[in-house]
């Protein structure tokens, strides 16, 4: 019997194998042909991987809230496309508001200030509908077998959905334009719009942060100390109820933050809009390792790169018609051949491992 599974094992790894050639060679035939095609300038490169940074900033903060919940309780919380959702959705209102009383474009200090306010009642609100939806839907099935909470959680997405539907309506809502932040410079050679610049920094800066915050404070380590073993934690004097709850609150302000420099980038907000970015992000999760914070950084960086740079690069010189409006069958082709080569993700490490 084992030596009848060890060959089938054997056969899988040789197709496997087979498999992967084939992809490389593939890929490398497109690469080249678009190379040496010079059908993209240098500028058009560069624009591409500034905008696949951005994007990709985004989809790590939301993989934030995935690898931080995975990380403490073991599940997928497939309600955090909802929690994207609702802040941005939210502070639109406030900041169409902010618009019509003129105080938005009024000076550059008043943008300044209405960002702010803008960014924090997106936060405040994701923050709040995490915290809700782990002290309703989550708490009570902590100890349930680990399917009743997921097919919660894919319940609370459609609840949460139809609820700001109902509240919201149905349309797509374009935010207001800030003046302040139209335009680009150059560093280095580079244009890049004032705006994209806006996104990696500040999306940097919140991961850096929250990183810290995970690492260095008694806060974080509690949260480790839960995510290795909840029974010794709690005997060593952790409150287990409030670590989970934290993990929450980070998961969902970054996912609020996230809302809102998707709104910045795209221009829009709808009941529907955290549906692709949720999965992306899960994807970005899986990508660099579910459950371990840098990997959720280089996932999501790594993913956006790939939707941006790939559908020109390698479908283009492949001879696919209108490669770009394949770049989300890329995205999600990542999450399949990672989930069959790679399982484990790139890092591979938990949330409570030394270098997490």
């Amino acid at each position: 019997m084992r030596s009848k599974l060890k060959a089938r094992l054997n056969w899988l790894n040789i197709v496997m194998g087979i498999t992967a050639i084939f992809l490389i060679g593939v890929l490398a035939v497109g690469a080249y042909n678009t190379i040496t095609s010079a059908k993209y300038s240098l500028d058009q490169w560069e624009n591409l991987m500034i905008s696949g940074v951005a994007r990709g900033s985004i989809y790590a903060l939301i993989a934030l809230g995935y690898t931080l919940v995975y990380g403490v309780l073991r599940m997928i919380n497939f309600a955090h496309s909802e929690v994207f959702m609702s802040g941005p959705f939210t502070a639109y209102f406030i900041a169409s508001a902010l618009n019509e009383s003129g105080f938005l474009n009024a000076s550059p200090l008043s943008t300044v200030i209405s960002l702010v306010i803008i960014m924090a009642v997106s936060m405040l609100v994701s923050l709040v509908i995490a915290v809700g939806l782990e002290r309703i839907a989550y708490r009570p099935l902590r100890n349930a077998p680990r399917l009743v909470p997921l097919i919660t959680a894919i319940g609370a997405s459609f609840f949460l959905l139809y609820t700001f539907r109902g509240l919201y309506g149905s349309g797509v809502f374009r935010y207001p334009q800030i003046d302040l932040l139209q335009g680009s410079f150059t560093l280095l050679g580079v244009t890049i719009t004032y705006t994209q610049a806006l996104v990696i920094v500040a999306a940097f800066a919140l991961m850096a942060v929250l990183y810290m915050f995970v690492m260095r404070t008694k806060a974080g380590k509690a949260m480790r100390a839960v995510s290795e073993d909840k029974p010794t934690a709690s005997l060593m004097g952790i409150n287990i109820d409030r670590s989970i709850v934290v993990t929450f609150i980070l998961g969902g302000a970054a996912a609020g933050a996230a809302g809102f420099f998707y709104a910045m980038i795209f221009g829009q907000v709808s009941f529907a809009m955290g549906f692709v970015p949720g999965l992306k992000a899960f994807t970005a999760a899986v990508l660099g390792g579910i459950g371990s914070i840098p990997g959720a950084f280089i996932g999501g960086i790594l993913l956006g790169l790939i939707e941006a740079l790939f559908p020109n690069l390698i479908l283009d010189g492949l001879g696919i018609p209108a490669p770009n409006q394949l770049a989300d069958g890329v995205g999600f082709a990542v999450l399949v051949l990672v989930l069959i080569f790679r399982p484990s993700g790139i890092l591979g490490e938990r949330l409570t491992s030394a270098k997490a």
